[in-house]
């Protein structure tokens, strides 16, 4: 039976989660016995059908640990019910936005997760379809932030609204884009004069977009985690970024070397310096754009700026930027022998 001694919680506005929970629990006194446990669930189970997970309070009602119906079915009688919870319990509290909550339970594993007051009393549970859906609200907002759009952006709104709210982060990508432009064609000779470039350029631009936007995702992932992530994680994505770029760097020489020599009217010795011109400009690409898809997150945390929002497209431009140098760059210095 339902153990909350909750007495007073404020009805919640629509948009906390408190407005979603259910009182289908059962909750028991953390002195309980195993066999009064027992009695209490089969007493309780006709009215209240989630019972895969219980959940034990203090005697004034505080949410104290989790416990799995299947560890007390198989408890031994005079084992004590504290013994066989969990206190390291997933929570959520009922005043919680939506948006919060759905961040710290994107990645949990359980069917049940216990709404709390602010004080600690155990006033409600969120059911699996619930816990479902906000992961998937989730998973929305992220992906609207991404495109660097408002999650609550509204359909019917204007569309000089609509303008205003995307028109900055455009015009910013703007000058980005203008930037990348303007360092591409200082290597304009170089790509006149082996055309057979620009066949790959947007191999590379691609490789390193994707690069950055996986270790985008992750750190985003990270920051709305309960640990705030730091240079542990700008490590591992430079080690992720560099060994990605090698093995790709070893494929892109063998493919684009074979290809070129195979199927083109090019020489052998040309053929494999594109392929090494395309391969360390993806390992030089790939692990920029990993550090920058972690670092300029974490810096955005830092100063205020949310990192879903202002993250995306600017990873993405700023990939193709090193992407660009990188590539045409690398050609520059490795095919200028080739040249009459």
């Amino acid at each position: 039976m339902n153990m909350t001694l909750s007495a007073s919680l404020s009805v919640p506005a629509e948009e906390t989660v408190g407005a979603r929970m259910s009182g289908n629990y059962i909750a028991l006194p953390r002195s309980c016995s195993v066999r009064e446990a027992m009695r209490r669930l089969v007493a309780g189970a006709a009215e209240y059908d989630n019972i895969s997970t219980l959940f034990l309070t203090e005697s004034d009602g505080r949410l104290c640990g989790t416990l799995e119906l299947k560890d007390l079915i198989i408890a031994r009688e005079g084992t004590s019910l504290n013994s066989l919870a969990d206190p390291d319990f997933i929570y959520v509290f009922a005043e919680e936005s939506f948006s919060d909550a759905a961040a710290r339970l994107r990645d949990a594993d359980v069917a049940s997760v216990p709404v709390l007051e602010s004080s600690g009393f155990l006033c409600g549970v969120l059911l699996p379809d619930d816990i479902a859906e906000l992961r998937e609200e989730a998973i929305e907002e992220d992906y609207a932030r991404l495109a660097a759009l408002s999650p609550e952006e509204p359909l019917r709104e204007t569309v000089f609204s609509d303008v205003g709210r995307r028109l900055p982060w455009l015009i910013v990508l703007l000058g980005l884009g203008l930037a990348v432009s303007a360092v591409a064609s200082l290597f304009s000779q170089i790509a006149a004069e082996f055309s057979v470039l620009i066949s790959f350029q947007s191999l590379i631009l691609g490789m390193a977009g994707n690069a950055g936007t996986q270790s985008l995702a992750v750190t985003v992932r990270e920051l709305s985690g309960p640990y705030a992530p730091g240079l542990s994680l700008l490590w591992r994505e430079l080690r992720v970024g560099l060994t990605g770029g090698l093995i790709l760097g070893i494929l892109s020489v063998l493919c684009i070397g074979g290809g070129l020599s195979l199927f083109s009217s090019h020489s052998t010795a040309l053929s494999f310096t594109v392929a090494l011109c395309a391969a360390l400009s993806l390992i030089f690409s790939i692990v920029l754009s990993s550090l920058c898809g972690s670092a300029v997150p974490l810096l955005f945390s830092r100063i205020g700026i949310d990192p879903a929002v202002a993250s995306g497209p600017l990873i993405t431009t700023t990939s193709d930027l090193v992407a660009v140098v990188s590539y045409y760059g690398s050609a520059w210095l490795l095919l200028s022998r080739f040249v009459s």
